[in-house]
């Protein structure tokens, strides 16, 4: 931090001093000619570049028009959203306002490997069913200390946002690393404004399911002044804002196929019922400052951007931990035409009961991105103009994630899955019990950790010369330089949990459970009552959840509660002669080599870049043809572990068998560079069939480097043997080997390239109006070497030199793709209505896309096998496993949806402005083997196989994401030309969000989610 305010100190006094040198300059230089001091739009060369405006523009109307004119004069594909006024683009959070463009969605899930949460702003974005995304801030590079590439759009605060931009096809000169789209944030510039520009609004949201409201509040200045060394600007924005949100869910288990519950029919049963919820605190800060000055020759900017977040949720959440193959069903249950429970009273008498954990989980994360900028032009003369670009980003985010767990054994549960939501029944026995904290014991606690700091230092030189030719325009070329660290550290294991007291250790580790009813175990726990589920669609039972103060209060509170086994132990081992009882261990944490990922990436990029138009021709075309080359090299510090369990003869036995390399175990520090150059040429090019018809065509290559996650370099290498013992006639053994295995597992792979893609574009935009436009979009990206998990090979000497071939899992380039559709889009102001109805509007897009995947080398095994859930079962984590042992397999891109679309009925009026807004995606794949739907204790039902019926294989379900869409709403009341007052309602139709499971006895449902609706109520000055 000190650092970056030295840095930023060193730039402000650069930019004053150029100040001073340019008064100094303008007392000894003749001003420059009227002409050499226009800007580009405004020298009388109808082919000059198009300048992105950022002028903020008042009104609803004013601001689709601003956008429609972005996308009808671009060089390249790009959809435009701008700033209705100043902090007011349309939703509450970045990610939502992307989701308003044709060709974007956002995923609503915290995390892609737990989707078991669901966040209410969205997370991640996808471009045309791609999540291959860039972001920029006012054209440079954005993003957030996550182990990626990208911002975490959540992050940063609308209300600093003048407007986004989604490119479709890159140029030359745009910066390289995206392949679906490059997300543009701009903000406001001094110069935007004619003189004094200043504005304050303030707002408070609240939401139904929390019944709690949060305020927000924004403000900015900008001033401008003339002086005889020419213009200056100063503008400061402020943001402040607080969400306090509430999540509710109903989830199903997996649902296991059985023999033994119904004679003669094979049903599937799921082993339990659940439900959850999840409230959600949110604070967002920003701050952004810009100075801006010119004259006749030079013109200087510096920003300065910060956003800071932090993000706090507590969880109360009961699950199934049962055995699936003890629960029984009472007799009159139904089922559907697959066998699957519909109805039914679930019991487990084996276990005494079925046995549920009841969770509270607190999770932290406060994250901030800090941008440092300074351009500086020089128009040289009327064609030449240089310009120089110096960049500094620094993101931080850390995280503590802490779950504590009761127990309890529910003596039965009826579940009804036949309506929209699962719907339970207790009888009053049973909530009795669940509301009693002696019914309980304590279970489990589970701790992760990670902290991450990303720097990068870049610096962008270019150059225009303009022709004096009737077909070519300009030439554009320069180069980028860039310097980028990433350092992140996990806890190690990941996730670690630990139990306290479980079933499964009674009678020959610990005594008993840890019961609350017992004095040595009582307290640090509360009933809670599910108030207003479901916003009171449905009731669940009360429940005995672990204090928010236990969980949050590790290390310390977890240490006190193994204390408990310890006890319990104790008893054991002392009552039965033998056992240990090992003392609870925190997860490593900025210690192990195994949690930390430490990189550094230089680039080297040029380019060049030349605008033509044909004029003259029937049919104008104009457009851009150029070429980027990008050398990258990258630094992976890294850790090599090797182990092997090689027997050692024991005196009077040898060795026979197979040789097995001598290799001496190791672990070291190793350093692993990479280095690829990419060449990365597009075409641009625009024909004007008339002033409102026009047609495009793009062609270019892309290129997405891995995120900083995919390229840790921590590998552990395993040499394990297959042996049996003979015995020899002199009476001496022999140990056989019957096999050698060299294996190994990567957290990531340092030796990966970057993905690449020829992306085709071909569009026809129809501009009937100022507000008024059609435009059609077909699009086709072939992609290759696409990152997977597979398997590699990785080489050791042995001692006597000689290389060893080791199969290692982890993150390979494997396998080419496509992702191809088409957009639609239409918007319009019926202004020939009479009256008050011309106010009234439409704004409606579509999009449709298809994509498939094919293996450079495809796992295409029918049945499941092993009980290994890691990434090394490469079936598993490909193809998906079912319950039942058997593959899925031909599975989609993750994320995309085929269809989405988004639909807008607007008014704007005299002082009345308002929306209505309802925005839809289908189903679409979330994740493979990921929590929740995951197991080791699936049924192997290869015929092949020598363990077929035996519960032993490892299986991961495909979870899909349904077709979701939700309204919103907003108006807006201009009271005065300064004063505005304002009411807006998100999810108004109160969607439910469905996950779905599948299986092969169909897609079934997973979870359901309620968020309910929210208001805003919104007042803004402006002066």
């Amino acid at each position: 931090m000190r650092q970056f305010q030295r840095t930023a100190l060193s730039i402000a006094a650069a930019q004053a001093a150029l100040f001073w040198s340019a008064a100094a300059m303008a007392q000894s230089t003749p001003p420059a000619s009227p002409d050499a001091a226009a800007s580009p739009a405004a020298s009388g060369n109808s082919k000059s570049p198009m300048a992105l405006e950022t002028v903020v523009i008042k009104g609803q109307r004013a601001a689709l028009a601003s956008a429609q004119k972005i996308k009808q004069n671009s060089d390249e594909i790009v959809d435009s959203i701008v700033a209705d006024d100043i902090g007011k683009l349309p939703d509450r959070s970045v990610t939502e306002v992307l989701q308003r463009i044709v060709g974007v969605a956002i995923d609503r899930t915290m995390a892609k490997g737990d989707p078991e949460h669901f966040s209410i702003e969205g997370s991640g974005i996808t471009i045309r069913g791609l999540t291959f995304v860039r972001s920029e801030l006012n054209g440079r590079d954005a993003f957030s200390a996550n182990g990626g590439r990208s911002l975490n759009f959540e992050d940063v605060p609308p209300e600093l946002m003048a407007g986004v931009d989604v490119y479709k096809n890159p140029s030359a000169e745009q910066i390289e690393g995206s392949i679906g789209g490059l997300v543009n944030l701009r903000t406001a510039m001094p110069f935007d404004f004619d003189g004094m520009k200043a504005a304050v609004s303030v707002q408070d949201s609240y939401s139904v399911l929390r019944r709690k409201s949060s305020p927000s509040v924004s403000g900015m200045f900008s001033n401008r002044w003339k002086t005889d060394v020419g213009d200056f600007g100063l503008l400061v924005d402020l943001a402040h804002s607080e969400s306090a949100l509430r999540t509710d869910a109903f989830q199903v288990e997996p649902y296991y196929p059985r023999s033994d519950v119904v004679a003669g029919q094979t049903v599937w049963i799921p082993k339990g019922s659940q439900w959850r919820t999840l409230e959600f605190d949110r604070k967002r800060d920003g701050q952004y400052l810009a100075l801006q000055w010119k004259n006749e020759k030079f013109a200087s900017d510096v920003t300065y951007f910060r956003s800071k977040y932090k993000m706090t949720w507590n969880e109360n959440a009961i699950f199934a931990q049962s055995t699936p193959y003890n629960i029984t069903v009472d007799p009159g249950a139904t089922y559907d035409a697959n066998g699957a429970l519909v109805k039914g009273t679930l019991r487990d008498a084996a276990d005494g009961g079925i046995n549920f954990g009841a969770d509270t989980r607190v999770a932290t994360r406060n994250s901030s991105t800090q941008d440092l900028a300074w351009k500086f032009t020089w128009h040289a003369s009327d064609r030449w103009t240089f310009r120089s670009d110096l960049q500094f980003v620094k993101a931080e985010t850390s995280s503590l994630d802490s779950t504590v767990a009761t127990g309890v054994q529910m003596a039965k549960e009826n579940i009804d899955l036949s309506g929209g939501v699962p719907r339970l029944s207790f009888d009053a026995a049973d909530r009795a019990a669940l509301a009693d904290p002696s019914s309980y014991y304590w279970a489990f606690t589970m701790e992760h950790m990670d902290k991450s700091v990303a720097n990068e230092k870049s610096w962008k030189g270019d150059a225009l010369f303009k022709f004096e030719d009737p077909v070519l325009i300009d030439l554009r070329f320069g180069v980028r330089l860039t310097d980028r660290d990433a350092l992140t550290q996990n806890s190690n294991p990941g996730y670690n949990w630990a139990a306290i007291t479980q079933p499964w250790q009674v009678g020959w580790n610990i005594s008993g459970l840890a019961k609350l009813g017992d004095p040595r175990f009582s307290g640090n726990t509360n009933l809670h009552a599910f108030n207003n589920f479901f916003n009171n669609n449905t009731s669940v039972p009360s429940l005995v959840f672990p204090n928010t103060s236990t969980a949050s209060g590790f290390p310390d509170s977890y240490t006190a509660l193994h204390k408990y086994h310890d006890i319990l132990c104790a008893e054991q081992t002392a009552a039965q002669g033998w056992g240990s009882c090992d003392a609870w261990k925190a997860a490593t944490f900025g210690t192990d080599p195994a949690g930390t990922n430490d990189q550094r990436e230089r680039t080297q990029a040029a380019f060049s870049q030349l605008r033509f138009g044909f004029d003259d021709w029937k049919l104008p075309v104009d457009g851009n043809v150029g070429l980027r080359l990008v050398h990258t090299d990258a630094t992976a510090h890294g850790y090599t572990v090797f182990t092997s369990n090689v027997p050692t003869p024991p005196s009077g036995s040898s060795l026979a068998g197979s040789p097995v390399p001598i290799i001496p175990a190791f672990a070291e520090a190793q350093n692993f560079s990479n280095a690829y150059t990419n060449a990365l040429p597009s075409l641009n090019l625009r024909l004007k069939a008339s002033d409102k018809l026009q047609f495009r065509f793009g062609f270019a290559t892309s290129m997405s480097r891995p995120d900083f996650s995919q390229l840790q370099a921590y590998t552990s290498l395993t040499q394990t043997v297959d042996k049996h013992t003979v015995a020899n006639p002199d009476g001496s053994t022999s140990i056989v080997i019957d096999a050698v295995h060299q294996t190994g597992t990567a957290s990531g792979n340092p030796m990966l390239k970057p993905i690449t893609a020829q992306n085709t574009d071909l569009t026809a935009e129809w501009y009937f109006d100022r507000t008024g436009s059609f435009t059609v979009a077909a699009f086709n990206k072939q992609m290759h070497d696409i990152i997977i998990n597979q398997t590699y090979v990785k080489q050791l000497m042995d001692v006597n030199g000689k290389p060893q071939d080791f199969t290692v899992t982890g993150p390979v380039n494997g396998a080419n793709g496509t992702a191809r559709g088409v957009e639609l889009a239409f918007q319009q102001y019926f202004d020939k209505l009479p009256g008050w109805m011309s106010g009234f509007g439409v704004s409606a897009n579509y999009t449709f896309v298809d994509s498939h995947q094919s293996l450079y080398n495809p796992v295409n095994q029918a049945y499941c096998s092993g009980g290994d859930g890691t990434a090394a079962n490469l079936n598993l984590n490909l193809n998906g496993c079912d319950v039942n042992g058997r593959t899925f397999g031909d599975l989609p891109l993750a994320n995309m949806s085929r269809h989405s679309y988004n639909l807008a009925f607007l008014y704007d009026q005299g002082p009345i402005s308002a929306r209505i807004a309802y925005s839809w995606r289908s189903k679409y794949l979330q994740a493979v083997n990921v929590n929740g739907t995951q197991g080791t204790d699936g049924t192997d039902t290869n015929p092949a196989s020598s363990t077929v019926g035996q519960h032993n294989v490892a299986w991961g379900l495909p979870v899909w994401a349904d077709a979701y869409g939700q309204m919103d709403a907003s108006i807006f009341y201009k009271v005065t030309d300064k004063f505005t007052i304002g009411l807006e309602g998100r999810n108004l139709t109160d969607s439910t969000y469905k996950q779905l499971m599948d299986q092969h006895i169909g897609m079934k449902g997973r979870a359901w989610f309620a968020v309910g609706p929210s208001y805003s109520v919104q007042a803004s000055y402006s002066f």
